[in-house]
C-alpha cells in the first residue's frame, strides 16, 4: 500500500483518515493539521520524509498564479525545503489541470454553466485554472483577490486586470507571514463576514473551501458553490445556510473531498515519480484514472 500524508497548516479538527483503490493499487491516505504553527510543520516532514510515498502540503500553496507569472510564497518555501527524499505538492498541478477539466464536464454535461452565470472566485491566483475556464466559457466573473486577501472592496473584472496589479502588489505579498494571507489554524473553524454583497450578488461562489467559509454570510439561498475539502460537516453548514448545489472537484472518498494537495501527491505516488508531474502527465493520469467532480443537490 501507497502512503500519502498531507501536512497541513490549518485545524487539527479536520484531521482524517482514508484508504483510496485505484486501478488495483491500494493508498493510504492521512491529513495531519498543525494548527497555524510552521515549526510543526516541518518537524513532521522531516520525520516522515523517506518513510512515505509522497506528502501533500495543506493549507498553503508553494505558489500562486498570477496569469502570466508564477510566484513562490516564502514561507511555504521553507516548510517544502524539509522534504528532502519524499516529493512534496501543494496541489497546484491540479488546480491548473483537474479544476480546468471540471469547468468543461460541467459545460458538456450539466445545465449549471448555462446563460451568462455570474461568478465570484475569492481568491483568482489561487485558483487560476478554474478562473480562467470559467471565464472563456462566458461567465461573468469578480475576481476577490483584493476583496479577501487586502481587505479592499474591489471586485477585479478580467484576468488581465489581475495581472496588472498582480505585479505590484505579489512581491511584496509573497514575503508575509502566511497567516496574513490565508485563514489557518482556527480561523477555518469559523466565519467572518466581509463585504458580503459580493456573494449575494453571484451566482455561482467558488474557490477554495476556507477562503469562502471564513468570509462568506451565514445566508447563500439557492448559490452553486464549486470548492474542494469539504468535510460532511462542511457540507451540512452549506445545506442549512441556503446552498442550492455543492461542487467538489476532488471525488468524494469515505465522506469528504479531500485537498488537490492530496489528490495530487496520490497521482504522483500512483506514477512513482520522485517529482512533481509536468500538466501534460497529470492530464494523461486523469484521464486514465477518470476522476469526476462531485456533485450534490442540497
Amino acid at each position: 500500500m501507497k502512503k500519502i500524508i498531507s501536512i497541513s497548516l490549518g485545524s487539527s479538527k479536520r484531521d482524517h483518515i482514508a484508504t483510496l483503490e485505484l486501478m488495483n493499487q491500494s493508498f493510504s491516505l492521512q491529513r495531519i493539521g498543525t494548527n497555524g504553527d510552521l515549526q510543526k510543520m516541518i518537524q513532521l516532514i522531516r520525520r516522515h520524509d523517506g518513510t512515505i510515498d509522497a506528502f501533500g502540503l495543506g493549507g498553503m500553496d508553494i505558489y500562486i498564479q498570477a496569469v502570466d507569472r508564477r510566484y513562490t510564497l516564502r514561507d511555504a518555501q521553507k516548510v517544502a525545503a524539509a522534504a528532502k527524499l519524499t516529493p512534496i505538492v501543494d496541489g497546484t498541478g491540479l488546480k491548473n489541470t483537474l479544476e480546468r477539466q471540471v469547468v468543461q464536464y460541467l459545460k458538456k454535461e450539466t445545465s449549471i454553466l448555462e446563460g451568462k452565470k455570474k461568478v465570484l472566485i475569492t481568491c483568482a491566483m489561487d485558483r487560476f485554472g478554474l478562473a480562467q475556464s470559467l471565464e472563456q466559457n462566458g461567465c461573468e466573473m469578480s475576481y476577490g483577490d483584493l476583496i479577501y486577501i487586502l481587505n479592499l472592496p474591489i471586485p477585479l473584472k478580467s484576468l488581465h486586470t489581475l495581472a496588472l496589479i498582480a505585479r505590484i502588489a505579489v512581491p511584496v505579498i509573497r514575503l508575509l507571514p502566511f497567516r496574513m494571507i490565508y485563514p489557518t489554524g482556527d480561523k477555518q473553524e469559523g466565519s467572518r463576514p466581509r463585504h458580503p454583497r459580493f456573494f449575494a450578488g453571484a451566482d455561482i461562489i467558488a474557490g477554495d473551501f476556507h477562503f469562502i467559509r471564513r468570509y462568506m454570510p451565514l445566508n447563500l439561498p439557492g448559490k452553486i458553490v464549486i470548492t474542494n475539502t469539504v468535510t460532511a460537516a462542511d457540507v451540512e453548514l452549506l445545506r442549512n445556510i441556503g446552498v442550492k448545489t455543492l461542487i467538489t472537484t476532488t471525488p468524494e472518498i469515505e465522506g469528504r473531498s479531500f485537498g488537490t494537495n492530496v489528490m495530487e501527491a496520490v497521482l504522483v505516488a500512483y506514477s512513482g515519480s520522485k517529482k512533481e508531474l509536468e500538466a501534460q502527465e497529470y492530464d494523461y493520469l486523469l484521464k486514465e484514472l477518470d476522476f469526476k467532480p462531485r456533485i450534490l443537490d442540497l
